[in-house]
């Protein structure tokens, strides 16, 4: 009789201890649900203020584009406002004074970033929009969708492969997904900005200097030229990024049959000016100096 009620008793208290491990686990289940819950209202909550920011910055642009005209008028017809137009004259004054907004807000915008964000999937997901440029010139746009439902994670990008983006992502996204876009967009910058230099070399260079090798991540590109004198000498540079995030290159180095050439403090004054200069705007700065052919 005593072995059967130890024996009941053991089975309650066995069952008792898994109901306690279920009721944890469902806690702990129903924590990070609403923690996921948050995190996603939170980013639903800066979607929309960027959405508003952005919207914002697109009227003030419109703007500017009706002050311009506006000021391009005046500007041909070369003559001072009369009395019978003195409501143009309070539009022009109130759009420079626009102007000036539009200024700051642009500044503003690419304080926080300056990244498009679109909603998808009837707010599940948001796409954004990542332009890249390099001295002024806009070149690609790379789009990346984020899915919201559950855990945030990318759905659809035209990322080029070689940009590491699922590295970037296992780092930032969760916890930052504004620290994460920054990174990205750096990767991507740094990127078009080094396949630009190598485009500039070979638009404007045509004929002094030939781009020998580059790999598609252009953080390795190998060029040459030739350098004037009774005997031309062939000089092969070759540049290595080893910082993705940069345009200049880490590493420099010359190679030639001319071994007193490279040994001269000009080259070695060189070797430093690409480290610190836009490779085409470094050998264009050579070439005016005739230390290339």
């Amino acid at each position: 009789m005593e072995e059967a009620r130890a024996f009941l008793k053991e089975g309650v208290l066995r069952h008792l201890s898994m109901l306690e491990e279920e009721s944890v686990l469902l806690a702990t289940r129903q924590k990070e649900a609403l923690q996921q819950q948050t995190r996603v209202e939170e980013l639903r909550s800066k979607l929309e203020k960027l959405r508003a920011q952005r919207d914002q910055l697109r009227a003030k642009v419109k703007t500017t584009v009706s002050l311009q005209q506006l000021t391009s008028v005046v500007d041909q017809e070369n003559v001072e406002p009369q009395e019978e137009s003195r409501e143009e004259s309070l539009q022009l004054f109130q759009l420079k004074a626009r102007l000036t907004q539009v200024k700051d807000l642009l500044r503003a915008h690419h304080l926080i970033g300056g990244y498009d964000v679109v909603e998808t999937r009837r707010g599940k997901g948001v796409c954004f929009s990542l332009a890249t440029a390099f001295e002024g010139r806009y070149l690609e746009t790379y789009n990346l969708e984020v899915d919201l439902a559950r855990t945030i994670r990318i759905c659809r990008h035209n990322v080029p492969p070689f940009i590491p983006l699922e590295k970037l992502a296992q780092q930032n996204l969760q916890e930052d997904i504004k620290a994460f876009l920054v990174t990205l967009s750096q990767h991507l910058n740094a990127f078009a900005g080094r396949q630009e230099q190598v485009r500039l070399v070979k638009e404007l260079l045509q004929g002094s200097v030939l781009v020998m090798e580059t790999n598609s991540l252009y953080s390795i590109v190998v060029l040459m030229c030739t350098v004037p004198g009774q005997k031309e000498t062939e000089v092969l540079l070759t540049l290595e990024y080893g910082d993705p995030t940069q345009y200049l290159p880490t590493r420099v180095t010359f190679e030639s049959e001319d071994k007193t050439l490279l040994e001269s403090p000009q080259w070695k004054e060189s070797q430093s000016l690409l480290q610190q200069t836009p490779v085409h705007t470094a050998l264009l700065a050579w070439k005016k100096e005739r230390r290339i052919c």
